[in-house]
């Protein structure tokens, strides 16, 4: 079973209550809260794809541009050691931090 739903270039989360038998979820990877529900998996994503939609409309009734989740870019936390081998490595093969740690991504299973 998979546990995300996709509209629009939004993922959402699918979870189940058992306590209260509804399914429930919410767009992730942006900071606006949008969440939906359903009692079955067929509500949960009409209520999903109308969480969207509402969204989109009141950004652009307001003015402002819509959250995007996946913008290409992304902190991450190294020790100081290992910041400092992968700055020598990527200069000493003329390609920028970035590059290096994207060529590496790229080959890994997640990137499949």
């Amino acid at each position: 079973m998979n546990n995300t739903i996709q509209y629009k270039g939004y993922i959402g989360s699918v979870e189940f209550s058992e306590e209260d038998s509804i399914f429930y979820g919410k767009v992730m990877g942006i900071r606006s809260l949008i969440s939906y529900e359903g009692e079955s998996a067929r509500e949960l994503l009409a209520d999903f794809h109308g969480a969207v939609d509402d969204y989109l409309e009141s950004c652009k009734a307001e003015g402002k541009e819509p959250e995007v989740a996946f913008k290409g870019s992304f902190n991450i936390r190294l020790s100081p050691e290992l910041h400092k081998r992968i700055y020598i490595y990527a200069a000493a093969h003329q390609m920028s931090m970035n590059r290096y740690i994207e060529e590496i991504l790229e080959k890994s299973p997640a990137a499949q």
